[in-house]
Formats: C-alpha cells, structure tokens, sequence
C-alpha cells in the first residue's frame, strides 16, 4: 500500500507540473508579429521548460525578406512568473539588398545589392507572460555578423507579441 500511495505522489506531482517553463498556459507553439529589426513573423517552439526554437521571417536591414534561426535558453533572473530572460545563438539568412557596418573602408558601410547574405547572431532579451492569457510580449536585442559574401555586423532589436491557441 505504502509503494502504491508513492507512486501515484509522484505521478500526481510529475501530472502537475508545467512542461514549458514561461510560455503561456504550457502550451508548446506561439505565433505572432514583431518590429524592428527583423520586422515580420515570429514562430516559437519550446523543446523544453527552459529551451525554445524561434524561426522570424521579415524585413530587415541584413536583407529582405530575411530569415533568422535563434536557439534560447530562459532563465528566472527576476524570481517572477511574469517576466523572464532569456539570450542564445542564431543563425541569419537575407535575401536582396543588404546594409551592415564594418570598422575599415572609406564610410565604414557596406552594401549588398543581390544574392544572399548568411550571418551569425546573439539575442538576449525578456519575454512577458501576463497571468491567465494566452499572449507572449518581448522585446529583444542583439549583434548580427555577417559572414558571407562579406564580413561585417549590425545591430539587432524588435518588440513583438505571440500567441499561443
């Protein structure tokens, strides 16, 4: 009997804990709009209670339309179950003309006028969950690099909002 009640204590407790760390209502897939730099849709997909995919596709000034991969991991800095932080790796892909800066050249800009352009990214931000609603607020910022077809970097920021049906 002691086993039985042990089991069903843990499977109870293992039951009612939220799987997805800070997205709202655990659920697992949110899709909204963001501003800024990318402006355009976002797509996030928690793999975990503190790990999420996030796919944007917009406009920006790496190129247009672009496409940027980022992995995150969220940690509680604020001890709060409203706000959270949250920063990791991405990968960036722009189509069309592409703008960035650089620290050697005449004006310390450069100009993609075709073809794609592939950088490398890091995102830190925080992401807001209001209690009881089905909706993500964030806001980001981080460095681009680019890699190909030339070397150079940009700054990224967006404020945007998902929701998770």
């Amino acid at each position: 009997m002691r086993r039985i009640l042990v089991v069903l204590f843990i499977l109870l407790t293992v039951i009612s804990c939220n799987s997805f760390g800070q997205s709202p209502q655990g659920k697992k897939i949110g899709f909204g709009i963001m501003a800024g730099d990318p402006t355009g849709l976002t797509l996030k997909i928690w793999s975990g209670y503190t790990n999420a995919w996030v796919i944007d596709v917009g406009s920006s000034y790496f190129g247009s339309p672009r496409v940027n991969v980022d992995y995150l991991w969220h940690f509680n800095a604020f001890d709060s179950r409203v706000a959270e932080l949250y920063a990791g790796p991405g990968g960036v892909i722009g189509f069309g003309t592409g703008h960035g800066f650089y620290y050697s050249g005449d004006d310390g800009f450069y100009y993609r006028k075709t073809g794609a352009g592939l950088g490398v990214r890091g995102v830190f931000g925080v992401n807001i969950v209001p209690e009881r609603t089905p909706l993500e607020i964030f806001f980001e910022a981080g460095v681009l690099i680019g890699l190909s077809p030339d070397f150079g970097s940009a700054v990224d920021a967006a404020l945007g909002l998902r929701f998770y049906p």
